[in-house]
C-alpha cells in the first residue's frame, strides 16, 4: 500500500470516529462575549466620531435670534473645518479673547463633561457666535449708499434674500448704523441676518481699546478664530436645509491691494 493510500485510510478512520461535540459558551460566557464586542463598537465609533469632530466637521447650537430666519434660535448646524469660506457664508467662530460674549461657565453635567472631552461636543467654556462674513482681508466695507445699501469694494449687494423679514414680509434695514472700513489682514467683518438683534462688527467696532490695539480693531474676527463655513442645518428635521453663497456676492470684486495690518475707519465710522 502506497503512503497516499495510507494516508487516505487514516483519514476515513478518524472521519469514522464518533468524537463528542465541542461544548457550547455558557450563557453568561456568552454574554460577556457580546457586551465586549458591543463596547469595542463603541469605543471605534466614539473615536472616528471624534476625529471627524476634529478634522472634518462639528455640530454647534444657535445661541441667538441674530441670524434669523436663515437660522433660528437652537436650531442644530453643522461647520466644515476643511474647508475654505468666502464673503456671503455663514460661518462659526470662536468669541474673541471673550469679548463679545463674555466669559462662558464651564458644563457641570458630567455626561456633558465626558462628551466634551472626547470632542462629542464643542467646548461648553468656549463662546461661538454664528454671522455672515461681509468682508474679506482688504475688503472695503460701507454703509450705506443712496439706496440704503450696504457696499462691499464700492458695490452694492441687495440682502433681500436673507434678511429677517417681519411678520408683513419687510426686510429689516441692511444696517442703521453708519460705518466705512477697510478690513485689516488676517480679519473678516461679519454680520447678523436679524440687523436688529445681532451684536456684531458694528456694535464692537467703535469699543475703546486697550493700549497698543488699533481703533476699531475689535469689531473684526480673527481668520484663526473660525471653525468653519455653516454647510447645513441638521435639526430639527423640519429645518433640514444646506447652504451656499448668496447670488447677492458674485458680483463683489477682490479687494485692490494688500490687505492692510489696521483697521481703516473712513468718514462716519464711530462718528468720524
Amino acid at each position: 500500500m502506497s503512503r497516499k493510500d495510507r494516508g487516505d485510510e487514516l483519514v476515513a478512520e478518524v472521519d469514522d470516529l464518533d468524537l463528542p461535540p465541542s461544548p457550547k459558551p455558557s450563557r453568561f460566557k456568552q454574554t460577556l462575549i457580546f457586551l465586549g464586542e458591543t463596547a469595542l463598537a463603541i469605543m471605534v465609533t466614539l473615536v472616528i466620531t471624534a476625529l471627524l469632530r476634529v478634522f472634518v466637521f462639528q455640530v454647534f447650537e444657535v445661541p441667538s435670534g441674530s441670524m434669523e430666519e436663515t437660522l433660528e434660535l437652537k436650531d442644530r448646524i453643522v461647520a466644515m473645518r476643511v474647508s475654505d469660506f468666502e464673503r456671503g457664508d455663514v460661518v462659526v467662530f470662536e468669541d474673541p479673547d471673550d469679548r463679545w460674549m463674555g466669559p462662558q461657565p464651564e458644563a457641570s453635567n458630567p455626561v456633558r463633561v465626558l462628551l466634551e472631552t472626547l470632542y462629542l461636543l464643542p467646548d461648553s467654556s468656549q463662546g461661538y457666535l454664528v454671522k455672515r462674513v461681509i468682508g474679506m482681508p482688504g475688503d472695503h466695507v460701507a454703509c450705506c449708499d443712496q439706496q440704503g445699501r450696504i457696499t462691499v469694494n464700492d458695490v452694492p449687494i441687495d440682502e433681500d434674500a436673507y434678511l429677517y423679514k417681519d411678520a408683513s414680509g419687510l426686510s429689516v434695514a441692511p444696517s442703521d448704523t453708519p460705518f466705512d472700513v477697510i478690513v485689516p489682514a488676517g480679519h473678516i467683518f461679519v454680520m447678523g441676518d436679524h440687523r436688529d438683534r445681532s451684536g456684531d462688527s458694528r456694535l464692537h467696532l467703535c469699543e475703546a481699546t486697550e493700549d497698543g490695539v488699533p481703533a476699531g480693531m475689535y469689531g473684526f474676527v480673527p481668520v484663526d478664530d473660525v471653525v468653519g463655513p455653516v454647510v447645513a442645518t441638521v435639526l430639527p428635521l423640519n429645518r433640514i436645509r444646506t447652504f451656499s453663497v448668496p447670488e447677492a456676492f458674485s458680483e463683489v470684486p477682490d479687494a485692490v491691494g494688500t490687505a492692510p495690518a489696521e483697521p481703516v475707519l473712513g468718514e462716519g465710522s464711530c462718528g468720524g
